[in-house]
Formats: C-alpha cells, sequence, structure tokens
C-alpha cells in the first residue's frame, strides 16, 4: 500500500496522473485559429459567442473529459501567422483537435500540419470547396460557396433572370462562387453578359458597379466576404442606380449577414440571397438558439458565423460520445463521417466520401419586419451537397 502511494505521488509530480485507471480522463483540449482583432474580427467573435452558447447548454465535459478552449488570434487573411499560432497549439498547447479556420487561405496553410500531427481540423467558416481535399483530417461544418451559389443561378433562371453579370472578390471563395454561378446559370440557358473580380479590401465598388450598370444585364450576381465589404457594396449599388436601371440583386448570404445588415440600411432592403441559415429560420431548434443567444449576447444578433460555431461543437461532442473519449484522428474521423443532426439551420449531415455538409439552402429576401431588418426565407433546396466535388 505505502509503495502505491509511492508511485501515484511520483506521477502526479511529472504530470502522469492519467495512465492510471482509478484518475481523471485528461483534458480534451480544442485550439480555435480565427480573426480576433483587424477586419474580420466579428468572424472570431461570433464564433466565440456560438462556442459560448452551446458550453452554457450542453456543459464544459464531455465523455468523462473536461473541455479546455485555446483561442489564437489569426488577425484575418494571414497565411504564415495562422500556421505559426496552429504550431504553437500543437506543440506548446498539445492540442487534441484543431478548429477554427473562417478564411480559406488560413485552412490552406494548416491543412498540412493536421496531417503531419495527425489530428481532427474542424473548418468553422472557410468555404473554397477544395479545402477538404487538402487533409483527410478536415471536416467543415459551414458550407462551400458552389454549394450555396448553384441553387441562387436556378432560381434566378427559373424567375424570367435571363442575363447576369457577376462581381466577387478576387481570392478562393470568390472564384468559386463565379464559377459555379455561371456554370449553373449557362447549363439553364442563361447568358452572362460580363464578369469583374475586385479586391478583397477594396473600400470603393464604385468603378466595377458602374461596368454592371452599362452592361445593362436583368441582374447582378456579388460575393464578397461579410463585414465591411457587403456595406460598401449595398450602398454602392443604390448610389450608381442599379435599382433604378432595374437591374435586380442576387448575392450569396454572406453579403447580408445579420451581424452587418443594421450598417446596410434600408440599402440592403430588396436583395435576394440564397444562404443556409437565416436568424429567422423557423424552427424550434432556431428559436432556441436565437433565444439563448440574446439572452448570452444582448447587443450582438446571431448569424451563421454563430451556428458554425454552436454546430462546430456539437459535431465535436457528438464524435467524442461515440468514440468515447477518444480523439484520435482515426476514431474520430470515422465517427464524423455519416453523421446527422438538427442544427438552429436545419438537418445536416456529413458526407462521408468529401467531409463536407450536406444542408438545406433557402432563397431568402432583405424585409423590415417589426422595424429590423431580416433575411427572410421564402424557397429552399433540400439536401444540398457542394457540387464543386459532384463529377
Amino acid at each position: 500500500m505505502k509503495l502505491s502511494k509511492t508511485l501515484v505521488a511520483a506521477a502526479l509530480a511529472f504530470g502522469l496522473a492519467p495512465a492510471f485507471g482509478t484518475a481523471q480522463a485528461a483534458d480534451l483540449k480544442i485550439g480555435v485559429v480565427m480573426p480576433m482583432s483587424g477586419p474580420f474580427a466579428a468572424h472570431g467573435k461570433q464564433i466565440k459567442h456560438g462556442i459560448d452558447v452551446f458550453l452554457a447548454e450542453h456543459g464544459d465535459t464531455v465523455a468523462g473529459r473536461k473541455v479546455k478552449i485555446i483561442i489564437k488570434d489569426d488577425t484575418g487573411i494571414a497565411p504564415a501567422v495562422a500556421k505559426r499560432q496552429a504550431q504553437e497549439l500543437l506543440i506548446k498547447d498539445k492540442v487534441d483537435i484543431l478548429a477554427g479556420f473562417t478564411l480559406t487561405p488560413n485552412a490552406f496553410s494548416v491543412a498540412p500540419l493536421a496531417t503531419e500531427a495527425k489530428v481532427p481540423m474542424v473548418v468553422l467558416n472557410a468555404a473554397t470547396s477544395s479545402i477538404t481535399e487538402k487533409s483527410p483530417n478536415i471536416v467543415r461544418v459551414s458550407m462551400t460557396l458552389p454549394q450555396v451559389t448553384a441553387p441562387m443561378a436556378q432560381w434566378a433562371y427559373a424567375n424570367n433572370i435571363k442575363s447576369v453579370y457577376t462581381l466577387v472578390s478576387d481570392y478562393g471563395p470568390g472564384h468559386d462562387a463565379e464559377q459555379q454561378f455561371q456554370k449553373t446559370f449557362t447549363s439553364l440557358g442563361g447568358k452572362i453578359t460580363g464578369e469583374v473580380r475586385t479586391p478583397v479590401n477594396t473600400p470603393d465598388y464604385a468603378p466595377f458597379l458602374q461596368r454592371v450598370k452599362d452592361a445593362k444585364p436583368d441582374a447582378v450576381f456579388f460575393f464578397v466576404p461579410n463585414g465591411e465589404q457587403g456595406v460598401a457594396l449595398a450602398k454602392g449599388y443604390k448610389e450608381r442606380g442599379l435599382d433604378q436601371a432595374g437591374i435586380k440583386e442576387l448575392a450569396t448570404g454572406d453579403v447580408t449577414d445579420e451581424d452587418v445588415l443594421d450598417a446596410m440600411g434600408d440599402a440592403a432592403i430588396g436583395m435576394i440571397t440564397s444562404f443556409h441559415y437565416s436568424a429567422v429560420h423557423d424552427s424550434p431548434e432556431n428559436k432556441a438558439f436565437v433565444a439563448a443567444y440574446h439572452k448570452a449576447f444582448p447587443n450582438d444578433r446571431p448569424n451563421f458565423v454563430a451556428v458554425a460555431g454552436y454546430d462546430g461543437m456539437a459535431l465535436i461532442y457528438k464524435a467524442l460520445e461515440k468514440t468515447q473519449g477518444d480523439a484520435g484522428v482515426d476514431a474520430f474521423m470515422a465517427a464524423v463521417k455519416g453523421m446527422k443532426w438538427t442544427s438552429p439551420r436545419g438537418p445536416v449531415e456529413i458526407d462521408p466520401e468529401t467531409r463536407d455538409i450536406i444542408q438545406n439552402v433557402y432563397i431568402r429576401k432583405v424585409e423590415k419586419v417589426d422595424g429590423v431588418l431580416q433575411n427572410v426565407e421564402f424557397d429552399k433546396i433540400e439536401a444540398v451537397k457542394d457540387p464543386g466535388k459532384q463529377k
């Protein structure tokens, strides 16, 4: 008995207590890399809000393991910073799971680390289709741009829009959105009257919008990162008189994100978007999520990035429950493939072949509801897979 006590004391001294069957399981460390400062700081804030709402509802323990969230700031579109922060999480903090990655260049830079370190990587926003192909250890709970863009092109053609000019930000997600919209729209018989790719952080869309106006299409299709760019684009559309010229305004839902709708103001009214989440989505799960969010963060509005943080934690908890606490990459990835649950956005599933999410995509219109701008859903396409990976 005396010897046993001595061994336990030595193990505790050297941090080896988890090796004993009677000891508590080791903490589950989740390293989250996302922008907490800079122009995309709203992404990080909303993901953290979503994580906090989930933990408040479900507790900070799963499968007997205490959950520890470690957040690192990648500052925005900064692949080298994201990679360095992920390396620190893996080497210094010894995290079990990497998560976050709201921007595509950062996700690309960290993907090889997930492969080399043999850890799961849960992407919470970055939307370029090919991200999950960069490592077998990546699973994504947000969306891909082709997934939310193809339904917009289908809806447009079915509703007597026969010519479109595309305007997108000049980086991976913008290229995906442009190519998918054009592919789907032209395959149905529509005409692309012009295209332009704009700098990611441009503050002025006026010269690009003038090109659109001069081309006289039935509609313009936009994709820009959610945030300041969407505000500038919506205001520029009105200022340049595209609405007066009868050019309809189509976009993915990034542009009319709830986080920026108030800043966009009445300039956003009438914009038609396709997306996987709206704060006014009518379901019991979403009503509960929105109520919990407003209670915790009364000065903010829940958006799709917050839901991604919430669903990322749901996926991690469900996987750990299935593996009985094993966060090893083989067990974890096997557990998430084909996983189904009901999210605030609706029914979702992880595609076992691509490790991307399968989900409903909703057609919405910006309207003022009880004095508040909202993305009001009026149509939907169910169980949409990522068309960017379909042969």
